[in-house]
């Protein structure tokens, strides 16, 4: 077996989020700005600076003196970043701007941001960074065959690392007098092997990333011998299984393929578990739901999941508090995509790590 491996070093998101959700507030305020930089039809990106004119004057209009000034040279320092410093292969960005002090955090992502907006408070909005989160996962994808093996860790719609698993190919001729039924059993015995060392890298990149989703992508020949030697521990953490030509499929096809696995797999699940939030919440159970008796259980430190509409208009009530409170508390959140489902409790509910 021969192992490589390539690694991007990039922060995690859910990390970068705890660290926003951790930040005190101060004497002035934080611009909170979310920009869509795809360029347009004629490869230009003259939006971006109109839509940082146009939102910059609507929060201008309030603010006066020394507020005013100190807004402008925040201001000022995100349109040099802009101007500047975005990679070209940039599709979107996250910018925090303090209006007193240094504090100016720029978040480049090679996903977009559906909807840009400015906000301005005393503390980071992080609403639309935690959806990007929830809608861009890291997870494993296993490109496999009976000869070899890719195993690639996806985040943010782009690959953050890479192992290969290469055996050397048996001959396909008959080696001296073999039988066809013996040369079988060694070509089985064989295969089993090499998804014994597939299994071994999965294990230890899975449990080194923190992961808790995989999607296999294989052909019929290597499903069965792969799942016949995943253990219990792997098995369950696979949602989906994907039939490729692993021959020929391009990394950005496979992260496709497996991007459209996850989102089949998590509109499925974001009904289950709002099911099961309502279910345990008329039953007096570890639930709860709406916006009132929600924020007591975060402030209560009660949550252990979040379910909160995936549009902040559906929510009646502070959207970006609450996924704030979530944060802080190291709880999941889960961005409900359907509209219906959370419609009838206001957008939000919870399941409870314990009941008071």
């Amino acid at each position: 077996m021969a192992t490589k491996s390539t690694t991007a070093l990039e922060t995690p998101l859910r990390e970068q989020l705890d660290r926003l959700a951790s930040f005190e507030p101060g004497t002035g305020s934080v611009i909170s700005l979310y920009v869509d930089l795809r360029p347009d039809q004629n490869g230009q990106r003259t939006h971006v600076e109109a839509f940082l004119r146009h939102s910059a004057n609507e929060q201008v209009r309030s603010l006066s003196g020394q507020q005013r000034a100190d807004f402008d040279r925040a201001t000022e320092r995100i349109r040099q970043y802009l101007s500047e410093s975005v990679p070209k292969s940039t599709a979107a960005v996250a910018i925090f701007a303090s209006t007193a002090g240094d504090f100016f955090e720029a978040m480049p992502f090679g996903v977009p941001i559906e909807q840009p907006s400015m906000h301005v408070g005393p503390v980071p909005q992080l609403y639309p960074l935690a959806r990007l989160n929830d809608q861009y996962p890291r997870y494993a994808a296993l490109l496999v065959d009976t000869n070899s093996a890719d195993l690639y860790v996806f985040a943010l719609g782009a690959k953050t690392r890479r192992e290969s698993v290469t055996s050397d190919k048996m001959r396909r001729t008959r080696v001296g007098g073999w039988s066809q039924a013996r040369y079988q059993r060694h070509a089985d015995h064989w295969h089993t092997l090499h998804m014994k060392d597939v299994v071994d890298v999965l294990d230890k990149v899975v449990t080194h990333e923190h992961l808790d989703r995989i999607v296999v992508a294989c052909d019929e020949v290597a499903k069965p011998i792969l799942m016949e030697q995943l253990p219990k521990h792997l098995a369950d953490k696979v949602i989906d299984i994907v039939n490729v030509d692993v021959k020929s499929i391009a990394e950005h096809e496979l992260l496709k393929e497996t991007m459209d696995a996850l989102r089949h797999e998590d509109a499925k699940s974001d009904a289950e578990h709002v099911q099961r939030m309502i279910d345990a919440w008329r039953a007096g159970g570890l639930a709860v739901a709406g916006i009132e008796a929600t924020m007591r259980a975060l402030d209560m430190r009660q949550v252990e999941e979040l379910l909160i509409a995936a549009r902040p208009d559906r929510v009646d009530g502070p959207a970006d508090e609450l996924v704030a409170k979530a944060q802080q508390n190291s709880a999941r959140i889960r961005f409900v995509e359907n509209d219906d489902l959370l419609a009838d409790v206001g957008g939000v509910g919870a399941l409870l790590r314990f009941k008071v």
